[in-house]
């Protein structure tokens, strides 16, 4: 199976990664290349934001360190990306909050419905105390075994599907919606009246092509960008929810980092936390005006009311 070829490969990656990064004292001026990935494209703002970083710790060290972005799930989905990161064959991996919410149950708080008012209501709960609770409480937990060093904007989450327009929950009903892989989402979705299915990313197109499902939820850009608009053409701003995502970093590769490269990649980190987020706007503009460009029927609401009446059925 593809999964288990890319743990084996991941497996080996990491014998070679930590045999090439091990002997701290020796290799102080050696090169080291930060291997990163996404499953977005190149320009797309989580993707970019990684990138940027990369050019700003290869200033800083004289290209000392640097990183080598493999996007566009190159290395899998986000479970094959953790996985890999754990093993140390991958180190900076940008995962949705869902998967770890299995691990850190305290993460779960922003995988419930309506939890933010907006983006923006959002950005001020992870940059506040909040935030930076949950992230050490990431780093800290021995069963990740990573480290978690930023927070990054997914703007709000919608149903989109092939069958037909959703303007009520009633319209939900039947229909197969893939969730992310967190058993909360796939409640959620039951409780609306719609058929949730745990998926990986990396199997949604096909399977939104062949009927495996008939639908997901995911914002504007991811829409546009994996070309789901092609298969799904009713989009439904239900917004019902606001999941900040994470970038995080190997624990195995950084135990063998200095300290002083250590705070390097958490200033950069702090950085391109803020620049993904002045990308990620102007992208969520251009990704809905692309939508209308294309003939999608988008559907609005004035009163979130009755969706948010489904949700507080969620046990």
């Amino acid at each position: 199976m593809l999964h288990n070829r890319l743990v084996l490969a991941a497996a080996a990656a990491a014998a070679l990664c930590l045999g090439a990064i091990d002997a701290r004292p020796a290799m102080a001026q050696q090169k080291v290349v930060l291997k990163a990935s996404d499953v977005h494209p190149l320009g797309y703002p989580t993707v970019e934001a990684i990138v940027r970083m990369g050019k700003k710790l290869e200033a800083a060290t004289g290209g000392r360190l640097s990183i080598q972005m493999f996007p566009s799930m190159q290395l899998g989905g986000e479970k094959e990306m953790i996985e890999q990161a754990q093993l140390g064959a991958l180190q900076i991996a940008r995962i949705s909050v869902g998967p770890v919410g299995t691990i850190v149950d305290e993460l779960n708080v922003f995988n419930m419905p309506f939890v933010f008012r907006d983006s923006k209501h959002m950005e001020k709960v992870i940059d506040g105390e909040i935030g930076d609770e949950l992230l050490a409480k990431i780093s800290s937990n021995p069963q990740t075994r990573l480290i978690a060093l930023g927070w990054m904007n997914a703007g709000s989450r919608n149903v989109y599907n092939n069958k037909r327009p959703i303007r009520s929950a009633d319209d939900l009903k039947g229909l197969k919606i893939r969730m992310m892989g967190n058993p909360i989402f796939v409640d959620t979705m039951n409780a609306m009246g719609g058929n949730g299915i745990a998926m990986g990313f990396n199997e949604l197109y096909s399977a939104l092509q062949t009927g495996v499902v008939d639908g997901a939820e995911n914002n504007p850009p991811t829409y546009i960008v994996q070309n789901h608009f092609q298969v799904a053409k009713y989009f439904s701003m239900t917004e019902h929810l606001i999941i900040p995502e994470i970038f995080v970093f190997s624990r195995r590769t950084w135990d063998t980092l200095s300290k002083d490269d250590q705070a390097l990649i958490r200033k950069v980190s702090r950085e391109a936390q803020q620049e993904q987020r002045e990308l990620w706007y102007k992208m969520e503009d251009e990704s809905i005006a692309k939508m209308k460009a294309a003939g999608i029927e988008i559907v609005t609401f004035a009163d979130k009311t009755p969706f948010q009446t489904a949700f507080t059925r969620v046990g």
